[in-house]
């Protein structure tokens, strides 16, 4: 018999109960009343084909997912207290594997990001294809520690490796039409459960301007905490934006198009209201449901405070500029 432990983390004591039930309503409303069921035998699947799964031990890599080799350590987030291994890779968004917070862990098990490739498309020189390891050879990988800020009034501190976005930007070669870059995410039925129910219109789609793809801080990462990427977490290959708001980072990318005109993405189509496309972090400009003045930093303990959101997610200085004269209310 499989006997399933309670959580660590409790949504309740990481998102506001006003704002989990919104979301859950919210959530219900879009046609995801139908996946518990069905993620609910999912898992139990998937349990059962992954019995002997070890147990991670707070704060530490799995020691199960090979380590990235000569990574270099960089001085982004030197002073900030991780958020520990077990967290970042058990309380997730990643409704491809399933909505509750512990289900992509759960549910994502068996899914294979080797071997992968990513197409290049839209305004480009040439629409090509690459694979994981030529993107891996681009740049040489950095640990960079960033804040992660979610739009629910969580956050984290997540040891990423990666490399700048820009050095694959510069790869594709993209011409003088390209504005925005827009960001395709996997859609596999067959490994996603989340994708087979209408709980959004998939693939998830995401999009930045060029400037702001081509910022120093825009990371595309590979890995956390010294290892390849978990499941749960995007792999192989995700984007971390960390002065925008999680759902901006998107994972398991399989497609990037350089296009002149905005993208409509996933959560804009979604929730026009409430989700829009720069999704910067704004402690001013309040979710239509929540507040956005502060947040609960995973990790802290049951009893701690809120702590109080910065603008930019605390970024302002490397990013603040590229928004000059736009109105952050209107563009949200």
């Amino acid at each position: 018999m499989i006997i399933l432990q309670k959580a660590d983390v409790s949504p309740s004591e990481i998102t506001p109960k006003e704002v989990f039930e919104d979301r859950r309503r919210f959530i219900k409303q879009a046609g995801l009343g139908l996946l518990a069921t069905s993620a609910l035998a999912h898992s139990n699947f998937l349990l059962a084909a992954n019995a002997t799964h070890q147990t991670t031990p707070v704060g530490h890599p799995s020691k199960l997912l090979p380590t990235l080799p000569n990574f270099t350590k960089t001085a982004y987030g030197k002073d900030e207290k991780l958020t520990s291994y077990e967290d970042i890779t058990t309380y997730n968004n990643f409704y491809e594997f399933g909505t509750s917070k512990n289900e992509p862990a759960v549910n994502s098990k068996l899914f294979k990001p080797y071997p992968w490739t990513v197409s290049i498309e839209g305004e480009v020189k040439k629409n090509k294809v690459i694979g994981i390891d030529e993107i891996l050879k681009l740049s040489p990988l950095e640990e960079r520690i960033y804040r992660m800020r979610c739009v629910e009034g969580w956050s984290m501190v997540i040891p990423w490796l990666g490399f700048p976005l820009a050095q694959l930007i510069k790869w594709a070669e993209p011409n003088a039409n390209a504005k925005y870059v827009e960001f395709t995410s996997l859609a596999d039925s067959q490994q996603m459960p989340g994708v087979n129910l209408p709980i959004l219109d998939w693939p998830y789609v995401e999009g930045l301007r060029m400037d702001e793809a081509m910022n120093p801080l825009t990371l595309m990462a590979v890995g956390l905490y010294g290892e390849k990427l978990p499941n749960q977490n995007g792999a192989p290959m995700r984007l971390v934006v960390p002065w925008k708001y999680g759902f901006k980072g998107a994972k398991s990318i399989v497609k990037i198009r350089f296009t002149e005109k905005m993208p409509m993405t996933t959560w804009m189509k979604a929730g026009p209201r409430e989700y829009g496309f720069y999704a910067n972090v704004n402690p001013q400009v309040d979710h239509p449901r929540w507040t956005q003045s502060s947040e609960k930093r995973i990790g802290a303990g049951l009893f701690a405070g809120r702590i109080k959101t910065q603008m930019f997610n605390g970024y302002a200085e490397q990013v603040g500029q590229m928004y000059a004269g736009l109105d952050l209310r209107k563009n949200f």
